[in-house]
């Protein structure tokens, strides 16, 4: 008998895209096993939230979901996971008082790859008891890559490549979540790339916690992956979610320049741009070889859209070294700044630096940091008004009068497209069609879009 046909489920995922890849997952499996996904207003039986904890705001926003899913799902099986569950073992004591009220709210605490099979234990059993809320505890992550490809109910899908970090920076706690850095084979990543295709998949996103370290488990080497991918029939596009600048080369960005498939898109982690913080987070690289960095980029892909990560408020950061690195990213020719502001994380190298930076002056500076993103957002965008650009476009909004669609350009171009009715576009979901740029959208997100020749 299966134990968990019929049964409903609702997912939360909070923090990056390899949680998005790896819980997608899971709900496919789950999916198999005869579980339903709990639409809007229904009722779930099991509820599994995907935790992340780079921050202490990410720690609370984890605990925050869990107790609105309890509230709005009374009774059901709710099942934590994830980098909150690693770094804060739950089973163990002293709690925070902050844990220990989540705690009460969750029926089991296990790692992924035991999930789906902890879950069909405990229906086939029908008893959930205290000794269900198992933790991995800190450190215990595990030394195997568990495979992940997905899209849930996104249009692209997610391809995790790579696990776990050896950098150990001063401010992170990625590498006790998660352990050490480890990956697929390349034969296995093409195998789930073409699964995709199979089921109508045009574009992959490659996702890990330090993807350009790849190799570490089989010898290989990321380019060799990058062109193994390019040659998948059926996938018209691969983004690089983020990778070091210290592991992004030459042969790289050449390569991605002349690919079949790799788009103008590069997201890469500066987390600041003074070389004395960038020495205190022990970072491997300094300001000049960014620029460098960033400069080959636009050297061999002019239209690139280049993301780049920022932590700002950092120990030891004062007035003075916050100016230097504003004037640094102010510099550089990228299209966008993601801005977190430095988290106190226990265990971390960074707790012993002094000079610690006020909530009021991080929040100054992030402020700070986010306007000069909106500047060189809207530089990127307006270069491009006018013209023609290939955009896949995702499923239109049915909570907006007429239909809405909206997608992306090849270079990360966030386009917006309307008809008179949803039906009048939805065919288009999931498809690449060329798309005339024109001005802002109403909202300020997205360029407003006209397609010009729908048979591609």
């Amino acid at each position: 008998m299966n134990a968990l046909k019929g049964k409903k489920a609702v997912f939360c995922t909070l923090g990056c895209k390899l949680n998005f890849a790896e819980t997608s997952t899971i709900q496919k499996q789950l999916e198999e096993a005869g579980v339903e996904i709990a639409k809007n207003g229904e009722r779930a039986d099991i509820c599994i939230v995907n935790t992340c904890s780079v921050t202490e705001v990410a720690d609370s926003k984890c605990r925050q979901a869990i107790s609105r899913l309890r509230h709005r799902h009374p009774g059901a099986l709710m099942v934590v996971t994830g980098c909150y569950t690693e770094l804060r073992p739950l089973s163990t004591s002293p709690l925070k008082r902050e844990d220990k009220k989540c705690l009460e709210s969750i029926d089991l605490v296990t790692r992924k790859e035991h999930l789906v099979s902890d879950v069909i234990s405990l229906f086939r059993d029908d008893v959930i008891t205290m000794e269900s809320k198992k933790s991995p505890g800190k450190g215990d992550t595990g030394g195997h890559f568990v495979p992940a490809c997905a899209c849930g109910e996104r249009t692209r899908y997610f391809l995790k490549v790579q696990d776990g970090c050896d950098y150990f920076c001063t401010y992170c706690t990625i590498p006790f979540a998660r352990g050490r850095s480890r990956n697929g084979s390349i034969a296995s990543l093409v195998r789930q790339a073409e699964e995709a295709a199979q089921q109508g998949g045009k574009e992959i996103v490659l996702t890990g916690v330090n993807i350009g370290d790849f190799g570490k488990t089989t010898g290989e080497k990321f380019i060799d992956l990058l062109r193994a991918l390019d040659k998948v029939e059926g996938i018209r596009r691969y983004r690089i979610s983020s990778i070091e600048p210290n592991l992004l080369t030459e042969d790289i960005i050449r390569f991605c320049s002349e690919s079949r498939a790799f788009m103008p898109h590069f997201h890469i982690p500066l987390q600041s741009g003074s070389d004395e913080v960038l020495r205190l987070m022990h970072r491997r690289y300094d300001t000049t070889f960014f620029r460098e960095k960033i400069e080959e980029v636009r050297k061999y892909i002019p239209d690139a859209f280049i993301g780049v990560d920022v932590i700002v408020g950092m120990r030891g950061e004062t007035e003075e070294l916050f100016a230097q690195a504003y004037h640094f990213m102010q510099a550089l020719p990228v299209s966008q700044f993601h801005v977190f502001s430095y988290s106190e994380r226990p265990g971390t190298k960074a707790l012993g630096i002094p000079g610690k930076v006020t909530p009021q002056e991080k929040h100054r500076r992030s402020q700070q940091i986010l306007s000069l993103s909106e500047e060189k957002l809207h530089t990127h965008y307006n270069i491009y008004i006018g013209q023609t650009r290939p955009a896949l476009l995702e499923a239109p909004s049915t909570k907006e009068e007429g239909g809405i669609l909206h997608g992306f350009t090849d270079n990360y171009i966030r386009v917006e497209l309307k008809g008179s009715e949803v039906q009048e576009l939805k065919h288009l979901a999931n498809t690449i069609v060329p798309v005339r740029l024109g001005e802002w959208n109403e909202k300020g997100d997205a360029l407003k879009g006209e397609i010009v020749n729908c048979k591609s």
